[in-house]
């Protein structure tokens, strides 16, 4: 015979496994030592099929194959009459369930509850049914998670279980409580009560074989805690009809057996929670009176200086002011339909902020800065504010200003580094996207020939087809219509032909992780020129950008005096009004920045490019010898809805009065006295 037919049925599923098999296939449970092999019914004809095996039977001296101490064990007849008595038939599938399966195993149908008049045995006999039996393996494995449970204690503070040999809690290090004994018991005694539900499953076995009138059983404390749960839950507004009532009740306590006591505990204080929606982590410190939290949650609040722009102070002149983008907004004529604007405002910070008390000042650059993107660009990688010629002694320096973090951070700092306020109408994205598609042709062919240019240059030496560079450039232009997408090197080229003037991008050089692991190159310092526009139709004043770790903050200078006495090299023929910012067109190691998409006919080395750089800007080298470009404004020619909303922000500080201390206060009295 071969080893096909020879099996051994287990004696808790009466599955049939093969002879290699260690374990049970279908219930996973151990093969005894002494289990009976027999032979595969379907290699027997089918007349012997779903026939028990007797010796005297045997033709041809056939039989089936023993195991050497199986005279000790019973039959396969008695293993099979002993557990098909007990189980019951799917009416779906004919499938054979343990009694105390509630729906079938093989097809999830519902079990069919029988009438008190049918007995409970499909064969229709009078004989008295088999006593309800226990899973031996469920009851093994519920005597293992009681040993498992008692080796955890539960924080009474965050319901986390530690070990028992642990003396304070792992996650919020509160201390282990001094009636642990208690708590272990009341988990034995949880634990205990599943087990228990093996004794009430015979009891209910057992009873529904008599005619008389049946009682269920005792509640336990477990199904008790579910109905107060569920009245208080009822009591709160869970208004509706009984029967309803009844399958929510049903469900509830379905849910809670799944459970851990620690998780349901936590859902009930969840729900006992007396706050709405709104209140904070600081509401609930204050009511529980846990000042330690409050102490920790009113720090880190203080830390985050509230943020006050100007496009903040008067929204009135933040609408008037979008309105007049839009209007300023037009469509060139030809074939490179771009669109562009017809004003050039360039936003500095006003000079009337260090007239302001050195407090109040402090407090306006908290509000309108941002002080981390300061911080890296300054000091973790000189970026910005390098040299102290440009800082200092030129009046050059460059701030931060503060920017939201959304995927538009790029389209609110070109505005902001404009018109001081966000592009909260995506006006300026909208342009964006309509120059991308009515020129895309343009733009397709710089971006592809400097993407070309850029692998070869580092070394990638990897050439695609048409169709891999037609993807790339459909998932560029597909950002562009979506409000809150990251934006990418080629919308800044398409942003500099709708400002008509350069844009400088000072940011850092490499990705980092959060653990300060370098990941790769960002790409995106250096300057972007409106190179497919004529020179005689765009300005020379540039504007500047920072980039930190996916965002982009516009860095403005402040007014100054102007220029007239300080020579940077060049003869500037400015008066007094007009504010020059120089910009610096090289890095910290005095390497040129590079410049952005350029053709195959402007590439060339350093000197090509400082050509070019000066035919775009107005360029000069200051008696330091750093090439830089002047970024110049004027008041007086600035927008004046710009002027007013600055106005109106900067009053909001004039009206604060620094805090004077107890001396100055005693040193005026005495001054009146006198």
């Amino acid at each position: 015979m071969s080893e096909r037919g020879i099996k051994w049925a287990c004696e808790y599923c009466t599955y049939e496994n093969w002879p290699s098999a260690i374990k049970c296939t279908m219930c996973r449970a151990q093969r005894p030592s002494g289990t009976i092999i027999t032979e595969d019914p379907f290699k027997s004809g089918s007349s012997d099929v779903g026939r028990d095996w007797d010796p005297s039977s045997t033709e041809g001296g056939s039989s089936p194959l023993i195991c050497p101490d199986s005279s000790a064990r019973p039959r396969v007849k008695s293993s099979y009459s002993m557990e098909n008595a007990n189980k019951w038939s799917c009416h779906m599938c004919t499938y054979l369930n343990w009694p105390r399966a509630i729906r079938c195993t093989q097809c999830l149908s519902q079990r069919r509850t029988r009438s008190p008049t049918e007995s409970p045995q499909s064969s229709g006999s009078g004989s008295r049914p088999v006593a309800f039996s226990v899973d031996p393996c469920e009851e093994y494995n519920d005597r293992n998670k009681l040993n498992t449970r008692t080796q955890h204690w539960t924080c009474s503070i965050c319901t986390y279980e530690n070990w028992a040999k642990a003396k304070k809690c792992v996650v919020c290090d509160h201390p282990r409580p001094n009636n642990i004994e208690a708590i272990e018991l009341a988990e034995t005694e949880e634990a205990s009560s599943i087990i228990n539900e093996q004794d009430r499953a015979r009891w209910r076995g057992s009873c529904s074989s008599s005619n008389s009138q049946r009682r269920s059983p005792p509640t336990t404390k477990r199904d008790s805690d579910v109905q107060m749960d569920f009245q208080r839950i009822e009591l709160a507004g869970a208004v509706g009809s009984k029967e309803e009532l009844e399958v929510d009740f049903k469900k509830l306590k379905q849910i809670k057996n799944r459970m851990k006591k620690t998780d349901w505990l936590f859902l009930n204080a969840c729900v006992a929670s007396a706050f709405d929606v709104g209140y904070t982590l600081v509401h609930l410190a204050i009511r529980f009176q846990r000042q330690d939290m409050l102490a920790i949650l009113l720090t880190e609040v203080s830390q985050q200086a509230a943020k006050c722009i100007p496009a903040m102070v008067c929204p009135e002149l933040t609408e008037q002011i979008r309105r007049e983008i839009a209007a300023s907004l037009h469509q060139r004529k030809g074939d490179f339909a771009c669109y562009f604007l017809t004003d050039l405002v360039t936003f500095t910070l006003p000079a009337d902020i260090e007239d302001l008390p050195p407090t109040v000042q402090e407090k306006v650059f908290d509000e309108v800065l941002d002080r981390d993107v300061q911080k890296e660009l300054e000091e973790e990688s000189p970026i910005i504010n390098w040299s102290l010629e440009l800082a200092t002694r030129l009046d050059s320096r460059l701030y931060a200003l503060w920017n939201r973090t959304a995927g538009d951070c790029l389209l609110d700092s070109v505005l902001q580094a404009t018109w001081g306020i966000y592009d909260k109408d995506s006006v300026l994205r909208k342009a964006l996207h309509d120059s991308l598609h009515d020129c895309s042709h343009w733009f397709y062919t710089r971006w592809k020939d400097w993407e070309s240019w850029y692998s070869q240059s580092f070394g990638l030496h990897f050439s695609l087809r048409e169709e891999q560079w037609q993807e790339d450039w459909a998932f560029i232009l597909s950002l562009a219509s979506q409000p809150g997408a990251s934006l990418e090197q080629t919308h800044i080229f398409v942003l500099a032909h709708i400002l008509r003037r350069p844009i400088i991008v000072y940011g850092v050089k490499f990705y980092k992780s959060f653990r300060g692991e370098t990941l790769g190159y960002t790409r995106f310092q250096g300057v972007y020129l409106p190179l497919l526009w004529e020179q005689s139709f765009c300005w020379k004043s540039p504007i500047a950008l920072g980039y930190t770790r996916g965002h982009f903050s516009a860095l403005v200078a402040m007014e100054n005096d102007g220029y007239g006495s300080r020579g940077a090299g060049a003869n500037l023929n400015t008066d007094d009004d007009v504010t020059i910012t120089f910009l610096p067109l090289v890095d910290s190691e005095r390497k040129l920045l590079h410049v952005h998409f350029l053709s195959a006919q402007e590439l060339g080395n350093e000197e090509q490019q400082e050509r070019l750089l000066r035919e775009w800007l107005d360029c000069c080298v200051t008696e330091g010898g750093v090439l830089v470009a002047m970024q110049k404004s004027s008041r007086r020619r600035s927008h004046p809805l710009v002027t007013h909303m600055v106005e109106k922000w900067l009053d909001r500080y004039r009206q604060i009065r620094p805090c004077t201390s107890l001396s100055d206060g005693e040193e005026d009295e005495d001054d009146e006295d006198e």
